[in-house]
């Protein structure tokens, strides 16, 4: 699936706004040529680049949006005692479900949260409407386990002591990068499924992090391993948070971080490495 990218635009002295055709909406529609308009940003993250956009029109001066870009566009899904209907054909669904990750319903068995796992399982398992053949469905009970599966922490907490045991057998490798990954996606699916991402912002999650920092202090002092190995833990877990909430993730900073590195030059002192200037 080609991922969809959204584009912040820039209108010197009119306006700043989101657009996913720069063509079509700002030079066919607007009538400006490029040249006389600039991209500010781009991202395949929605929630994002709707955040961004409002930042940036308070800080140009310019009239701030009534409603967020990722809400005007939010799929119209229909609800029945028995059914989820979805206003796409079968086959553009698992596209149109990837851009309204995060999005939520609720059905008799409870409230659905949309994540990319349970995307492709709608597009996997819908149905057709014999009444429009350019609407789908899926069956609100399977709907429902499924959500509980996927989005399960014990579930997701078993698969990664599997992906531990594997990688603890004779002859094993290194746990991969994608296994690595693997870990962060759980640490994701666990802070959507609670609703993190929605109400949490990065001023908390930088607090919460200060708060575990002084909980990894305390248990260096007392030379508490268990502590330490738990107080590493959390960190990592709300860094990872913290990554997503700013539009990236924590393995793009990894990567970042070491391509920086992995180039520097220096020599320990009293215990620290200190670079060449």
């Amino acid at each position: 699936m080609t991922e969809q990218i959204y584009y912040l635009y820039h209108i010197p002295g009119k306006k700043i706004g989101v657009t996913r055709d720069l063509n079509k909406r700002v030079t066919q529609t607007q009538g400006y040529k490029p040249g006389e308009y600039e991209v500010l940003e781009s991202s395949s993250d929605i929630n994002y680049i709707s955040d961004k956009e409002i930042e940036l029109q308070k800080s140009f001066g310019y009239k701030k949006d009534h409603k967020l870009y990722k809400n005007l566009f939010k799929m119209k899904i229909n609800v029945t005692e028995q059914t989820t209907t979805f206003p796409v054909p079968v086959t553009k669904l698992k596209e149109s479900l990837h851009n309204q990750i995060g999005l939520t319903w609720t059905t008799e068995f409870g409230r659905i949260l949309l994540s990319e796992d349970l995307a492709n399982w709608i597009a996997n398992n819908a149905h057709v409407s014999m009444y429009n053949s350019d609407r789908c469905y899926v069956y609100n009970k399977a709907l429902h386990n499924a959500f509980g599966t996927i989005n399960s922490l014990d579930s997701l907490i078993e698969h990664g002591k599997k992906m531990e045991r594997k990688n603890k057998q004779p002859n094993s490798k290194v746990i991969s990068s994608q296994n690595t990954t693997l870990q962060f996606d759980k640490i994701r699916t666990w802070a959507k499924v609670r609703g993190l991402y929605e109400v949490g912002d990065v001023k908390t999650q930088y607090v919460k992090l200060q708060e575990e920092a002084g909980e990894l202090a305390k248990a260096l002092l007392e030379n508490d391993k268990p502590e330490i190995i738990d107080a590493i833990g959390d960190m990592v877990v709300v860094l990872t948070n913290l990554a997503y909430i700013s539009g990236t993730t924590i393995e793009h900073c990894i990567d970042e971080a070491y391509n920086v590195i992995s180039k520097r030059t220096g020599k320990m002192i009293n215990g620290t490495f200190v670079k060449d200037e």
